[in-house]
């Protein structure tokens, strides 16, 4: 799904957009998904989809930096470890924000079928 059919307010598309895309293939059941679908649970499920790859980012990024010891911005300091998961966590949210590797809108198309009852 082309996540800019999305809007980032509401997490809802508008009603005169294209037909969104799932694998760059117009995807017709998940606009009538859509249509059954309420604006706020839209939002919410968008919202929960971005936290998910939020945290599969901060878990990727965490395995990045595990084996660096004593470089980078923080050396070799008993907070490192503290300070290194906080700027990962805050990493991986902004990622996920912007767009992260497109996890997001997979959880996203699979939250609101299931919400709309279709089985595909």
């Amino acid at each position: 799904m082309s996540s800019s059919l999305i809007n980032s307010t509401t997490g809802s598309m508008p009603a005169n957009a294209a037909m969104p895309l799932f694998k760059g293939r117009p995807d017709p059941a998940f606009a009538d998904a859509l249509k059954k679908v309420s604006p706020q649970a839209q939002a919410k499920a968008k919202a929960t989809s971005t936290d998910f790859e939020a945290m599969f980012l901060n878990s990727m990024f965490s395995q990045m930096t595990s084996g660096i010891k004593g470089e980078g911005p923080f050396g070799d300091t008993p907070g490192t470890g503290v300070w290194r998961s906080m700027l990962t966590e805050q990493y991986s949210k902004s990622f996920a924000k912007a767009g992260g590797v497109g996890i997001s809108n997979e959880v996203f198309r699979s939250l609101i079928m299931q919400q709309a009852g279709h089985t595909s």
